[in-house]
């Protein structure tokens, strides 16, 4: 049994709103990923079947890895649609915010967003969102806002409107927010969720696939060079650190989404339970962290990288150099271990005794 866990009035609220509208918008953050395009795409959908006129609105592209979400391709792209954006916005008599806490996530679509007259409905699962919404469905313990999105069909009693397509971008955000259901998705509630999604039999195996295992040739080089040179290994502080810098993301002509797993995958050793992901963008650092266990990435986050999100994934930015944001982490191992020396084993590929290989 899936217990309701959003508030009866807010769901009340929710479902006045919705019946008293025909033009509804919805949008999620910039650089949208797996949860972000789904809860969007799948509330979209819905909101379709019960004859509005829905329209998903994003700050910027989605990454190639994910074009095969259903109805990626009618999304409308603030950066390569200004003015369609513009009018669907302007005519939008509700506006839907989902996987956001504040407003600086969606970018220059904020500056859109602001002076609307609309009641704004916000859907997400990061802590401390903006006094910025209308009605606020903000449950950080979710999974993800795919999650939060089922939650709200439920109570809403809409879940007869959720076709194939729409679990499908359910399933992809269920998916990916989790790491392949591998964190942030201990409650037996959860699979529950993802049984009444599959129930619409869509290629679940196909889906899985394309989310999971599927990479372009530069991004399985760019990858496989991060794990073989730039991979760290911190022993006495069971932490990994990758570094890529500009130069280097160019060399493997980096596209959005290359990287997207590759903080997850020094965790597979013994030993390791947190790693740490450094990406040098043109103005800043992006920050990734996973974890296992009890170890918490989020407020390492919080506290030193002006970001946050779950205990076992989390993000943030830095403003600064690139080696000043491996020192800001070299200061984390410090504060977290007092007196416990730093020493960084780099992966090196093992010689090969040529002994051993004689036949």
């Amino acid at each position: 049994m899936i217990n309701p866990i959003i508030d009866q009035t807010t769901i009340e609220r929710l479902r006045a709103l919705i019946n008293s509208v025909q033009r509804i918008a919805i949008t999620c953050h910039k650089s949208p990923d797996g949860d972000a395009l789904g809860s969007s795409l799948a509330l979209c959908h819905v909101l379709r079947r019960l004859g509005k006129d829905a329209v998903v609105v994003t700050p910027d592209m989605a990454p190639k890895a994910l074009e095969f979400i259903p109805g990626v391709r009618e999304l409308v792209v603030y950066t390569r649609q200004e003015l369609r954006a513009r009018h669907v916005l302007a005519e939008a008599q509700l506006l839907f915010c989902l996987d956001f806490n504040s407003m600086q996530r969606v970018d220059r679509l904020g500056e859109l967003i602001e002076p609307l007259k609309v009641k704004r409905v916000l859907i997400d699962h990061h802590l401390d969102p903006d006094d910025v919404f209308d009605v606020v469905i903000s449950h950080p313990e979710a999974s993800s806002t795919c999650e939060l999105v089922f939650r709200v069909l439920m109570q809403l009693g809409l879940l007869r409107f959720m076709d194939r397509h729409a679990a499908s971008c359910l399933y992809v955000g269920l998916l990916t927010d989790t790491g392949g259901f591998a964190y942030s998705c201990d409650s037996p509630e959860f699979y529950e969720i993802v049984a009444s999604v599959m129930r619409r039999r869509f290629d679940r195996a196909d889906l899985y696939n394309k989310a999971m295992n599927t990479f372009s040739a530069g991004s399985l080089r760019l990858q496989g060079y991060a794990i073989s040179e730039k991979m760290q290994l911190f022993p006495d502080h069971g932490a990994s650190l990758i570094v890529l810098s500009k130069e280097e993301l160019t060399r493997f002509n980096y596209s959005r989404g290359d990287t997207e797993s590759l903080v997850n995958k020094p965790l597979a050793i013994p030993g390791i339970y947190w790693s740490v992901f450094l990406r040098e963008d043109a103005d800043k650092i992006k920050v990734s962290c996973r974890s296992q266990g009890d170890f918490s990435v989020s407020d390492i986050c919080s506290r030193y990288f002006n970001g946050g999100g779950h205990e076992n994934a989390a993000g943030g930015d830095f403003i600064g150099t690139l080696d000043e944001a491996v020192a800001r982490f070299h200061q984390v191992l410090a504060d977290l271990f007092p007196g416990v020396a730093i020493h960084p084993v780099e992966q090196q590929p093992q010689p090969i005794n040529d002994n051993e290989n004689e036949m």
